[in-house]
């Protein structure tokens, strides 16, 4: 197996980023133009307009738990590390994020959203486990 089947996982991730960018700037557009928010107020955006605010705190998310996400794939794949179960974790943490992300914009439910967020993270951390478990040659 390549080590470089990991970034596939990596490439979805940031197409991820790129589709909330994009939601968050048709929803502040959007704002604008319904009268809730002058444009102006955006140049520091003290109160976001509900409408984009759950869009908006989504992709500061983006860069918080997927930042380690990134690390430990490409650490991964430069010691070697990647195997079929490290490929099934890494999509599973992307489908974790993808399936957050879009509880997040829409419903916001947290009886949804906080069981999604926990799979992501505890796979980010099983990620971490098994990088440490390569580096010990174990």
């Amino acid at each position: 197996m390549s080590n470089t089947a990991i970034f596939w996982p990596l490439i979805v991730q940031t197409g991820l980023i790129y589709v909330i960018y994009y939601i968050v700037s048709l929803r502040r557009s959007g704002a604008v133009r319904a009268g809730k928010v002058k444009a102006s107020e955006y140049k520091v955006p003290i109160v976001e307009p509900e409408p984009s605010a759950t869009v908006a705190r989504n992709l500061v998310n983006q860069f918080e738990l997927p930042f380690l996400f990134y690390a430990v794939c490409i650490a991964l794949a430069m010691v070697n590390g990647v195997n079929y179960a490290v490929l099934i974790l890494a999509w599973a943490f992307v489908a974790s994020r993808i399936l957050h992300s879009y509880v997040h914009i829409t419903t916001n439910d947290l009886r949804k959203r906080r069981p999604l967020f926990i799979v992501g993270y505890v796979v980010n951390a099983i990620l971490w486990l098994w990088l440490a478990w390569v580096l010990l040659g174990i």
